[in-house]
Order: structure tokens, then C-alpha cells, then sequence
């Protein structure tokens, strides 16, 4: 018992293993970037969802406006569809940002002519995303479809 309590062998134990603490170490190095590697999955995820929720907002307003109806849509309710479809799907972690809706179709919208539904919607993120634009910007997604009226 006296020599497992002597203090001069517990220093030459400690001294013996100098590994010791080695794995807090390389915990402490690698913990940050185990963290920036998911911020940007988890960040580039919510990305590709509001692209997701854009491209279908766009498609649903080209969709509703050249649907065989009579009185054709107008643009503003074309843009109110699309607007309607994307207002609370949009993750935004911040300040809500209205996506930007263009509708682009013939003077006379009959039969087989084209329209063209455009929404843009400025992703400001948050984390890496949200450093990178306050010094470029946001990032802007964009979505068109284009379909023939009916």
C-alpha cells in the first residue's frame, strides 16, 4: 500500500504515458472544421429547398395562365399565383425577402403561344452563406418555365 500511494511513482506513471491528453488535442483541432462542414450541408440544403420552392412557384403561375379559361389570367394574377404558392414555403432565417415575379407572354394569348413565368428570390442565408453576402450580396436563385397556352 505505501508504495501506490507514494507520489514520486505516480509522477514517473504520468511521465511514462505521454500520449495523455493527445486525444483532447486533436478534438480541439478537428472540432471546427466537423462544424463548418455541416453548417454548409445543413446551409446548402435549405439553399437547394427555396430553388425547389421557386421552380415549382413558377411553374404553378405559368400553369394557371394558360389553362383554356376564358377571360385569359392577367399578369398580376399570374404573379399573385406564383407569389400565393412560394409566401410561406420560403425558409428565411432573417428578414422575409417577396420573391420577384415576370411574366412574359404575346400581346393575344390563344392557342400555342408561349408564356413565360420568371421568379427570382435573393437567398441571403445565414452562417458562411450570410458572411459571404454582406460582402457580395445575396445570392440569387432563379427559376423560368415556360409553357404553351391552351
Amino acid at each position: 500500500m505505501g508504495w501506490l500511494s507514494n507520489p514520486e511513482h505516480t509522477r514517473v506513471r504520468a511521465l511514462a504515458n505521454p500520449e495523455q491528453g493527445v486525444v483532447a488535442v486533436e478534438f480541439a483541432l478537428v472540432l471546427p472544421l466537423l462544424l463548418t462542414l455541416i453548417l454548409g450541408v445543413v446551409e446548402v440544403s435549405l439553399m437547394l429547398y427555396d430553388q425547389t420552392i421557386i421552380t415549382n412557384a413558377s411553374r404553378e403561375g405559368a400553369r394557371a395562365g394558360i389553362v383554356l379559361k376564358s377571360p385569359k389570367l392577367t399578369e398580376a394574377e399570374i404573379q399573385a399565383v406564383a407569389l400565393n404558392y412560394s409566401a410561406n414555403a420560403l425558409i428565411s432565417l432573417g428578414t422575409a425577402v417577396v420573391p420577384v415575379v415576370v411574366v412574359e407572354q404575346s400581346a393575344d394569348p390563344v392557342f400555342s403561344t408561349p408564356l413565360s413565368v420568371t421568379v427570382t428570390y435573393a437567398y441571403s442565408g445565414f452562417g458562411m452563406v450570410g458572411l459571404l453576402t454582406t460582402l457580395t450580396g445575396p445570392i440569387h436563385l432563379t427559376a423560368t418555365s415556360t409553357m404553351k397556352n391552351e
